[in-house]
């Protein structure tokens, strides 16, 4: 079998079943992060039977023993120029595994041979090891070293949650947005938490026109939002609105953040909206603080008077936060079979995202962990550090951990977004299986990456820095084995795209010349019309 591989180098020294050091000549080395077979002798069944592993490159080393750094120039150029010096390579392979005629990737339990045949590895294995079943998986880019071997990812590996890490710039929500496309055009129920309007265009094919899942992507934003993008510019928009009176008891204390301990505070605050509710069905936080600041007409006496008064101060926090109005948007209207609802969270303070969040994420939760939606639904959270932080609470933190811990038995399943890992709370990021892991150079944000994940070497931890814009090192449940990637072209518009700097300041100093010469013009026509009249 061996016969039709091409041979690449020998191994040498010593070797294990995880990892072999291989010599091979300077013209033939393979690069580092290229893919290699070797055949390690394993039990499979009753028999030993040879089985074809892969290996990656970890480094490449080149050498002389002639050519040492003690010799000074002149005597090293003297020997390179007569042709005695001696080169020399060899690298290092970490191996990844060999696949069985089940489609399963074992690990070698025995130590491959020194003397062995290392071969470069076979573009119809790579594309074995690193696909699935067409129906089952999503194609997200190709080999870094092998452009032409497809990468795909399993779809059953959602089902443990994934996290996209990278630091800004680096490509993690253009992969996002990857993954947003293949999912829907499976069927899927997506739900994208954008903080900053990256995905607002993902109903837009590159060349700003339509594409036929369209009508499959709606943008949902609140009316307190500013907004990044004009509802012109995005196309599809709904509005997300919370009708305050919509809320139970207990909704409206955690948004004003009064503890649980401070009962006679919540029953004072209970006492006031009882009494709205009975002249009127709808209203708002301005009506409740106004019917507290009334407690002279209904508190029994002046410990009642005084626990209204405190209960002021909260409802003024609410006042604050902009975002109820006088109706609620269904949830119903994101869960649908094969929908990708964007919630566009630009503009908006953090409290009114965290909010906003908070209420989306505990509404699936309810509708799907009930049986009432019965398909999966697929949480995108965005800047996940905004919204689940290691050291405080927020609205959204809780119902987050919460889907990490318990969504993937109902069919929740969470992609956290964030280029800031050490400041995700290490419950949610340890949940995530499988992780797509993109340039990285803070060394906290390394330290955090390496913790959550089990399977992420260190030799791929420490290759991090040296990926790429749009590279990215998949590991977890939807992989066979660790792979890198060269992310692919996406379909449609990226909103979050870094501006064209070059472009836009040549766009204004264009402007600016124009303008000097309407004003040399205008100056000119004056100065004729005072000679000639």
């Amino acid at each position: 079998m061996s016969n039709s591989f091409k041979e690449v180098g020998i191994i040498v020294g010593e070797a294990s079943p995880s990892e072999f050091y291989f010599s091979s000549k300077p013209e033939e080395m393979p690069s580092r992060w290229e893919y290699v077979v070797v055949f390690s002798l394993e039990d499979v069944g009753d028999t030993l039977k040879e089985v074809p592993a892969v290996a990656q490159v970890q480094g490449v080393i080149s050498a002389s023993q002639v050519l040492t750094k003690e010799l000074d120039f002149e005597i090293t150029k003297k020997l390179v120029e007569s042709g005695i010096a001696d080169k020399k390579v060899w690298g290092k392979a970490r191996i990844l595994g060999y696949l069985t005629e089940t489609g399963e990737v074992l690990q070698p339990r025995k130590a491959v041979m020194p003397g062995k045949a290392v071969y470069q590895a076979p573009k119809d294995i790579l594309k074995k090891f690193y696909s699935f079943p067409e129906d089952e998986a999503i194609h997200v880019g190709n080999l870094i070293t092998r452009t032409d071997v497809p990468v795909y990812l399993s779809l059953k590996g959602f089902r443990r949650h994934l996290a996209i890490i990278a630091q800004t710039g680096a490509g993690k929500s253009y992969l996002a947005g990857i993954l947003a496309e293949e999912l829907l055009a499976k069927g899927a129920t997506i739900i994208m938490l954008d903080p900053h309007a990256d995905y607002v265009f993902l109903s837009k094919t590159k060349e700003g026109k339509r594409h036929t899942l369209s009508d499959n992507i709606v943008v949902f934003r609140n009316p307190a939002s500013t907004g990044r993008y004009s509802d012109k510019d995005v196309g599809r928009m709904e509005p997300y609105e919370v009708c305050f009176s919509d809320l139970d008891l207990d909704e409206m204390c955690l948004i004003a953040r009064i503890s649980e301990r401070y009962v006679n505070i919540r029953n004072s605050l209970d006492k006031a909206i009882d009494n709205i509710k009975s002249r009127k069905n709808v209203f708002s936080p301005k009506d409740v603080l106004e019917e507290l600041k009334n407690a002279d007409l209904w508190a029994a006496d002046e410990k009642e008077k005084s626990w209204a008064r405190s209960a002021q101060k909260y409802i003024k926090r609410i006042i604050g936060m902009k975002v109820f109005t006088s109706v609620s948007t269904s949830i119903d209207k994101m869960l649908k079979p094969m929908q990708l609802s964007v919630v566009d969270l630009s503009g908006l303070e953090d409290e009114v995202s965290d909010y906003i969040a908070y209420k989306i994420l505990s509404e699936v939760y309810d509708k799907v962990s009930t049986g009432e939606f019965g398909y999966p639904v697929f949480i995108f959270v965005e800047e996940a550090h905004r919204f689940i932080p290691p050291d405080r609470k927020t609205y959204s933190s809780e119902v987050i951990r919460k889907i990490a811990a318990e969504g993937r038995k109902f069919g929740i399943f969470l992609i956290l977004i964030t280029q800031r890992p050490s400041k995700v709370h290490s419950d949610a990021l340890s949940q995530c299986n499988s992780q797509i892991i993109m340039r990285i150079t803070n060394p906290e944000d390394q330290r955090a990456v390496s913790t959550s994940s089990e399977r992420l070497s260190r030799d791929l931890l420490e290759d991090l820095p040296g990926l790429n814009v749009g590279e990215a090192v998949i590991v977890g449940e939807m992989t066979r084995a660790p792979v890198m990637v060269k992310v692919k072209k996406r379909k449609t518009q990226e909103g979050g795209a870094d501006i064209d700097i070059v472009g836009k300041l040549r766009e204004a100093l264009m402007v600016e010349q124009e303008s000097k010469g309407e004003k040399e013009i205008q100056k000119l026509r004056e100065e004729l019309k005072g000679i000639y009249g």
